[in-house]
Order: C-alpha cells, then sequence, then structure tokens
C-alpha cells in the first residue's frame, strides 16, 4: 500500500517523551506512521529496509564520535539522520546545504521536510505523486546504479494535470552526456548539456540531490555540484509527479 501523509504532514525531530499529539485528519487507509530513533540498551541494523541484527551497547553513546568503514567493498553514500546536535556558543548549528566543501550553508532549522519514509529498491518505472505539489527548498534524492550495457535513463518532475515536464534530467551512457530540458504545452524547449563533470557511467552507483529553487533547481551528484537548471514553468508548485524511467536500477528514493 503505498504511502499516504497526513493533510499539513510535517515531521517532528527530536521530541520529548511521553509524546502524545493529535493526528491531523485522523488515523485513515493508506496512512502511515514512521518513527525513527535510539534503542537505549542496543543497536538496530537495517539493510535494505529489513532488520538484520541487534547489537546491545558495550559503551556509553555519549563516547562514541567517529564512524570507520574499511574493507573490501566500494561505498555508495553515507547518511547520518536525525539526532540532536550539540549546542554552538557561536549561535545556531551550520552544516552544508548538499553534502562536499566548498558550498553555500544554511541554518538547521532552514532545512527542506521529508514528506514520507524514503523508499528502498523501488521497481523501474517509478512514479511518485509529491503530496501538495513542488515547494522552493524541497529535495528529491535519488540513489541508484546504471547497469555495465544501461544506454540512458530519466528523471522527469511532471505536471500531471497537463504531461508539462519542469524538469527533464537525460543521462546518455554511451555519449557520456546529460541532456535537461522541459516540455511546455507539448513542445519540448532547448536542450542544455553543460557540466564540469559527469557521474553516470556504466556499472556506477550514483547519488543525485534535486533541489527547488525559487528561480531554479540545483542539482548534485555524489555530493558535487552538477548543474543549475531555470525554472521554465514559472509555477513550478503545479509540479506534483516524479518518474524515473530507463536503464537504471533503483536503491533508494527520498521525496
Amino acid at each position: 500500500m503505498a504511502f499516504v501523509p497526513a493533510p499539513g504532514y510535517q515531521p517532528t525531530y527530536n521530541p520529548t517523551l511521553p509524546y502524545c499529539k493529535p493526528i491531523p485528519g485522523g488515523l485513515s487507509v493508506g496512512m502511515s506512521v514512521y518513527i525513527q530513533g535510539v534503542a537505549s540498551d542496543h543497536m538496530k541494523v537495517v539493510v535494505n529496509g529489513n532488520p538484520f541484527y541487534e547489537y546491545g551497547h558495550r559503551l556509553p553513546l555519549q563516547m562514541v564520535t567517529h564512524l570507520q568503514v574499511d574493507g573490501d567493498l566500494q561505498l555508495q553514500s553515507i547518511n547520518f539522520i536525525g539526532g540532536q546536535p550539540p549546542p554552538s556558543p557561536q549561535g545556531p548549528q551550520m552544516m552544508p546545504a548538499y553534502p562536499g566543501p566548498g558550498h553555500f550553508h544554511q541554518q538547521l532549522n532552514s532545512l527542506p521536510s521529508m514528506e514520507g519514509p524514503p523508499v528502498f529498491n523501488p521497481p523501474v518505472p517509478y512514479f511518485r505523486r509529491l503530496q501538495g505539489g513542488l515547494t522552493a527548498r524541497r529535495t528529491v534524492i535519488i540513489k541508484g546504479f546504471v547497469p555495465p550495457t544501461g544506454k540512458s535513463f530519466t528523471v522527469n518532475f511532471k505536471v500531471g494535470s497537463s504531461g508539462d515536464i519542469a524538469l527533464h534530467i537525460n543521462p546518455r551512457i554511451g555519449d557520456r552526456t546529460v541532456v535537461r530540458n522541459s516540455l511546455v504545452n507539448g513542445s519540448w524547449g532547448s536542450e542544455e548539456k553543460n557540466i564540469s563533470h559527469n557521474p553516470f557511467g556504466p556499472g556506477q552507483f550514483f547519488d543525485l540531490s534535486i533541489r527547488c529553487g525559487l528561480d531554479r533547481f540545483k542539482v548534485f551528484a555524489n555530493g558535487q555540484h552538477l548543474f543549475d537548471f531555470t525554472h521554465r514553468i514559472s509555477a513550478f508548485q503545479r509540479v506534483d509527479t516524479v518518474e524515473v524511467l530507463g536503464d537504471v536500477t533503483l536503491s533508494y528514493v527520498q521525496i
């Protein structure tokens, strides 16, 4: 059953216990309650969304400050989600708006909200409604793998009622290009292809972050800025669908 967010859904971070709040709109069929936290006496390991192992704490949690990964593997990405940052004597804690050095910073409380839980290993073609439409500062994260024989795949931000496409991202593996375009009133606009690097190759993992701003999309791949795309549909709030098509295997989608 598909995730259906409550009306006016907004996540609550670091609430105190006991927690008792009304469910906006009441409980209904298709609604999911997503709770993420820390177990006080053990760590829970989840692989591809499935429980895998529980490991009892042998040190106080407050002593743990670093994460180390080593061995015969290729890392796709590492994310730290949730938790309470330590207070800063210099004011609000700052963090990169996107992974990687050299990019602008923003306060933690200005980070975009998540509209629903992440989806692991969804099938392709992948279609997902944007509850409430596209909004400024909203970020969509797509992680996946290009098969060794992959030729092309597509990510579209669409207006469902008209079929218009506000942002069309089309990595063409054989040509080593990443084509961007828009479809308005049945007509394609001019293609944009200039990029400083191409992260999409056969047999390669990728981590794509697509952020909607007031005047443009900002797209990052594997922690590096890839391109900007100026809005060609000024009322970008009409965009209500994300779709992924083509030669790609998805491992994680967060909308």
